[in-house]
């Protein structure tokens, strides 16, 4: 009898009207000696989804990325891949799991489908099984005519197209990747986004993405953007950008302190000073950008209207800019 039991998610059972969660971050912490890395992250990932981990390095993405791959364990809480504990049951998550690390995994002296054969004798693959899944898995990245070439003479595009054929050889039902992109050009980074759209709407593979770009932010399902070791915003990209509320005011003064205070005491808001700027957020920010430049002529010196992006929000949610976390 086997004596694993999987794990559920901590948040409420599904109903019929609820998406199941593939992945379920239950209160993950991790430490490095005197140093937390993750500080009571939680979150979950519904079957079928594209999900970003967004943060800056050293905000701990690439960490609970290691304990989602079962790499490591962490210091405390647990998370869950399809219902199986990633700290007590990390065999069974990994048979559920394909992984895609930032660093090279192929190895480049040997053919597209050598890579893969060795990777399905990994997971039991033989004989005509194991023939039918290279042809599938080759002919699902577009890589079919360079069967029987070394990798070695891959672009970059292609050589991650490799690393997710891998990575799915064993039918996995989430698909994590580490930075998938690192090193692709623009044409090969859109490609690989819509292969991964592929990968859920036709054959409903969940996938998480961890990146520190937001523009592949932009394209993910949902997002949790980490900040020293802890979910600071989960969310759509547009609900998080929504929640905002209004537009982004950045004014250039001569005096921004000083020009901060007449503001709070003028129309009783609190500009952040960041870098020498002052910047705020209101509802109508044209206009109040126009008022403020009108009743202090000879302190604003510049002044920018824009839509709140994804880097608003970090900054809203953490208060500092996306790359002033250190590793």
């Amino acid at each position: 009898m086997n004596s694993s039991v999987p794990i559920r998610s901590s948040t409420p059972q599904s109903t019929a009207t609820e998406t199941p969660s593939a992945i379920a971050v239950q209160q993950i912490v991790h430490r490095y000696s005197d140093r937390t890395a993750l500080d009571g992250a939680s979150f979950t990932v519904a079957e079928a989804e594209i999900f970003g981990l967004l943060g800056p390095n050293g905000s701990g993405k690439t960490t609970l990325f290691r304990i989602l791959s079962t790499l490591m364990k962490p210091s405390g809480g647990d998370a869950s891949i399809c219902d199986w504990s990633v700290v007590s049951n990390p065999r069974d998550v990994r048979r559920n799991i394909g992984v895609v690390f930032q660093e090279k995994s192929v190895d480049v002296k040997l053919t597209a489908a050598e890579n893969l054969m060795h990777q399905g004798h990994l997971y039991g693959l033989s004989g005509g099984a194991l023939k039918t899944r290279i042809a599938q898995m080759l002919s699902r990245v577009g890589l079919s005519d360079r069967a029987n070439e070394k990798v070695e003479t891959f672009s970059g595009g292609m050589l991650r197209r490799i690393e997710i054929a891998k990575g799915l050889m064993h039918h996995p039902s989430v698909l994590l990747l580490d930075e998938p992109t690192t090193g692709l050009d623009p044409g090969a980074r859109i490609d690989l986004w819509q292969y991964l759209r592929i990968l859920r709407e036709e054959e409903g593979i969940t996938v998480l993405v961890t990146t520190h770009l937001m523009e592949e932010a932009e394209r993910c399902d949902r997002l949790a953007i980490l900040s020293a070791g802890k979910v600071v915003g989960l969310d759509t990209p547009a609900g998080l950008k929504s929640a905002i509320g209004g537009d982004v005011v950045v004014l250039d003064a001569s005096d921004p302190e000083g020009l901060k205070n007449k503001i709070e005491e003028k129309y009783r808001v609190s500009p952040t000073l960041m870098a020498g700027r002052l910047r705020l957020n209101h509802t109508q920010g044209h206009r109040f950008a126009a008022e403020v430049a009108e009743a202090f002529p000879n302190e604003v010196v510049g002044a920018s209207v824009s839509k709140p992006s994804l880097e608003d929000v970090f900054i809203e949610r953490t208060g500092h800019k996306f790359w002033t976390e250190k590793d």
